[in-house]
């Protein structure tokens, strides 16, 4: 992929991810409207689950989405360095089956890895 192919490719993703983060917000939105007008009891509905629930679980999404959007800016940036496709650990080239499947990776297979491995 050469770097108009990559630039094209992460902005669709931003586009996407920017699309995503606006659905959750509204959903947030949403919830809190729904919230404020129902006096239903949701805390003890053993139909489903509770909107407390429902609305962690949202805010986790965008909360990813929000890191995404992150991620993709910073791989649009190593683009305009010339620095996309190699690992910011090691500096060896991140390989292009993981960019194609995570076009905002920083980091090669082995670093990645050895960063999962730690104890945190």
């Amino acid at each position: 992929m050469d770097g108009r192919d990559v630039s094209a490719r992460l902005a669709a993703e931003r586009a996407e991810t920017a699309d995503r983060i606006a659905a959750l917000e509204r959903q947030v939105e949403g919830m809190a409207e729904q919230q404020a007008f129902d006096t239903h009891d949701d805390e003890h509905d053993p139909e489903g689950v509770t909107i407390a629930v429902q609305r962690a679980q949202v805010l986790g999404l965008l909360a990813g989405a929000r890191r995404d959007l992150t991620a993709l800016g910073r791989a649009a940036d190593r683009v305009a360095a010339g620095t996309y496709g190699r690992c910011v650990s090691c500096g060896r080239d991140i390989g292009e089956a993981r960019l194609e499947a995570v076009p905002a990776a920083e980091t090669c297979i082995r670093c990645a890895e050895s960063r999962s491995r730690r104890p945190r």
